[in-house]
């Protein structure tokens, strides 16, 4: 007993060294746009160490195939992946107990966890990108396929240590109109963390543990910061520099949020398309699972000026093309939109139609074609709150054995001009919302319905008929005759 009492204490200062280590990376790099990895094996099993990236660096998808092949290679090949729609590392520094409130945190099982592990793994900032990937990676080194399930499925399976298996919780993540809710989420998945550790005990069965997410929870992110602030979190405030990063922080958002102008190609000296995004990004399957990328940064903003050579246009015809370089494995990355104008005789009027948008990857195109509902009057410029291949499409691969299959483009509040162009503003926009919108619809559907009820009330009025002989209590009561 004094030997396992001497265990557990040297344990408890590495582990929460480790905690710490997340903190001293905090403010490195932008944490909007990571997420943190903790990996971890059962009690009993080392894993060979592996040095942490250094600070400010950010884990990218090749980068974390090689972290987790070198722990699978060595350590339990039953992994158990704790899979959070969002998560950012301002959750632990606000949540967690790492500041030594203890009684504060609502991680006792995943800290407990990390405590009893002799090798544990943390990695602050990994591109959400790479840990959308991770599953396939998971599934390629373990040759077996995901089963997602929850710790009552789990009580009814027998795990084998010769046999790898891969089991995936998905753990939710909301933010409510306060904090507390956000606390309590939290805390819920650290209960169903702790279940699915209890399970795996019992089983006596070695295994991996992966905690990471999908997304960063950028919202929780800005609310850390404000509890840091008004908080007066001593340990993040120890720098001088602390307040001056803020500074830089919340400059950056406010540039981010500005209104950015549009991309513009000119033959000669006229302007003759414009085009106009929130957010483009496209995304590739890839081991059955989607990566993709935002090319929003790449294409519009202060400062950034994209390659628009292969560009055209005239009466008929205009093509806008973008080119990238390093895009989804992609050295050269294009992003085409063809665009055509002619005059129909119905409506006596010229109107323009976005045909087709081509990504072509290292030379090899995939096209989507435009559906019928993406066109304007030949003056005008087109509007659409979202433009997609995947959800609601107007863009539709050209043909079944077509490599746009295997691709996603997704526009939002998207806008394009390619004809008529006057100055460097757009014309007035055709919006691709249709008249009867949902709400205008169930407000119809509920009148007809209302109408219909009234109508038959009112024929059933009508229909009703008064008696034409009454019982008067003064008079001779009315007999009925009875027969026997």
């Amino acid at each position: 007993m004094a030997s396992r009492r001497t265990v557990q204490r040297s344990r408890f200062p590495a582990a929460w060294a480790v905690l710490l280590g997340l903190l001293s990376l905090l403010h490195v790099g932008k944490g909007g746009e990571q997420v943190p990895l903790l990996l971890w094996t059962s009690e009993g099993i080392s894993l060979p160490s592996q040095s942490p990236p250094t600070a400010g660096h950010i884990v990218g998808q090749q980068q974390l195939a090689s972290y987790l092949e070198k722990a699978l290679s060595v350590g339990p090949r039953n992994v158990v992946l704790f899979l959070q729609d969002k998560m950012s590392i301002e959750d632990f520094t606000m949540y967690g107990g790492a500041f030594g409130n203890k009684q504060d945190s609502v991680f006792p099982n995943l800290e407990g966890a990390l405590m009893s592990s002799s090798s544990p793994l943390v990695l602050p900032s990994v591109s959400w990108p790479a840990s959308n990937a991770m599953i396939g990676q998971l599934q390629d080194q373990l040759e077996t396929s995901p089963l997602y399930m929850d710790p009552e499925t789990l009580s009814q399976l027998r795990l084998n240590a010769s046999s790898p298996a891969l089991l995936v919780f998905r753990l939710p993540y909301g933010i409510g109109a306060d904090l507390v809710s956000v606390k309590e989420i939290l805390s819920g998945n650290d209960e169903v963390i702790g279940q699915v550790l209890s399970i795996m005990k019992t089983q006596s069965v070695p295994y991996t543990a992966i905690y990471t997410a999908l997304q960063p929870s950028r919202e929780a992110a800005s609310l850390s910061m404000e509890a840091a602030v008004g908080g007066g979190r001593s340990l993040l405030q120890a720098r001088g520099g602390y307040r001056e990063r803020e500074r830089e922080r919340q400059q950056r958002i406010k540039e981010r949020a500005r209104i950015y102008a549009p991309v513009e190609f000119k033959e000669g000296e006229n302007t003759c398309i414009l085009l106009w995004a929130k957010r483009l990004s496209v995304g590739i399957q890839q081991s059955g699972y989607w990566e993709h990328h935002d090319l929003t940064p790449s294409t519009f903003g202060e400062g950034v000026s994209p390659k628009l050579h292969g560009s055209s246009c005239d009466k008929t015809k205009a093509k806008l093309v973008l080119n990238y370089e390093n895009v989804l494995g992609c050295s050269s990355f294009k992003l085409i939109f063809a665009m055509s104008q002619r005059h129909y005789k119905v409506s006596a009027r010229r109107w323009f139609t976005l045909d087709a948008v081509e990504l072509e990857c290292n030379g090899t195109k995939a096209t989507f074609n435009g559906s019928r509902n993406i066109y304007a009057p030949a003056e005008y410029s087109y509007r659409c709150e979202s433009v997609t291949s995947f959800r609601w499409p107007l863009l539709i691969p050209r043909s079944p054995k077509d490599p746009a299959n295997q691709w996603r483009v997704s526009f939002e509040d998207f806008q394009i001009q390619g004809f008529n162009v006057s100055g460097s503003d757009f014309s007035y926009a055709s919006d691709c919302a249709g008249f009867f919108s949902p709400g205008i619809w169930m407000g119809l559907m509920t009148s007809l319905l209302m109408v219909l009820v009234l109508t038959y009330g009112l024929h059933m009025i009508m229909q009703l008929r008064t008696m034409d002989r009454f019982d008067d209590p003064k008079g001779p009561a009315i007999s009925v005759p009875q027969t026997e």
